[in-house]
């Protein structure tokens, strides 16, 4: 049994902790809005009034929250984490956020006598729930290895990328690819119902052959459903691009088609679906038909 704390309760947050639990693990929670939380202490998860008190209280400190700026928020607030003491504890951020604050709250760490790693996730709310989430991760080795057993009770895929950083970066490379098959799977249904085919028929033969992955097995049913509910929420998928595209910039690259993804995100969140899930992008399309 380990002390762990949890910071950010939301959509794929609520799944990881329930992981934990059932796993036999003391969770300490902390949520902005404390009702995001309810259903977590009714399962024996211990609720916190601060950052800094889920710090105080846990060897272990997970948060995944929304944006960078929450993520400063929680470590270097007023009552955030930074204001416990860390020393000799591990502090994890699952946030998709910038390899810049990585770096700095890992160097704030190394100071407080603790550990910091950066470890971003890919596979939505069903990987959540299902314990099957990708986790990438900057930072410390020995640190990586130490935290193996706590990953791999919420995820199947666990790579450590490099220093700190290294797993925001390779976040970015991921949704930089999500970018082009979320635009690809849009543009073959509104092809395809074009054309007048059957759609189920078409997502059942395009998923056995090249043109397969992930976004067409789990997204495809969902819109087919017309079920546009969050399991990676419009406005993030905007903040990860906006992301990307800046670090890209930095390095000297240019990224048309995660350009235009991202525009045709802006668009979409313009037309009051920031809070849909990523597959609403069909809607573009056949909200105008």
């Amino acid at each position: 049994m380990t002390n762990i704390g949890f910071i950010g309760t939301g959509v794929m947050g609520i799944s990881v902790v329930e992981h934990l639990l059932k796993n036999d693990h003391t969770v300490t929670v902390y949520n902005r809005t404390k009702a995001k939380a309810e259903t977590l202490l009714t399962k024996g998860a211990v609720w916190a009034e601060t950052p800094q008190n889920v710090a105080e209280t846990s060897d272990i400190i997970f948060t995944m929250v929304g944006y960078p700026v929450d993520v400063e928020d929680v470590y270097y607030g007023e009552k955030g984490i930074f204001k416990a003491d860390v020393a000799n504890k591990v502090l994890i951020d699952l946030t998709t956020s910038t390899p810049s604050l990585a770096e700095k709250i890992n160097q704030t760490a190394k100071e407080k006598h603790a550990e910091a790693l950066d470890a971003p996730v890919s596979g939505g709310d069903l990987g959540a729930k299902k314990g099957t989430l990708t986790i990438m991760v900057g930072g410390d080795e020995q640190v990586f290895n130490d935290m193996k057993e706590i990953f791999k009770l919420f995820s199947s895929s666990l790579e450590l990328h490099g220093p700190a950083g290294s797993g925001q970066h390779t976040k970015m490379a991921n949704q930089i690819m999500v970018a082009g098959t979320m635009t690809g799977l849009t543009e073959m249904l509104v092809y395809a119902e074009k054309a007048e085919l059957d759609l189920k028929k078409v997502v059942k033969t395009l998923s056995g052959g090249a043109a397969g992955n992930w976004s067409l097995e789990n997204y495809s049913p969902r819109i087919l459903k017309e079920d546009y509910s969050a399991g990676f929420f419009v406005k993030h998928f905007i903040k990860d691009l906006s992301i990307a595209l800046d670090e890209a910039e930095k390095m000297g690259l240019n990224l048309p088609s995660t350009m235009l993804a991202k525009e045709l995100y802006e668009q979409l969140s313009q037309k009051g679906h920031a809070e849909d899930g990523t597959q609403a992008l069909i809607k573009l399309w056949w909200e105008n038909e």
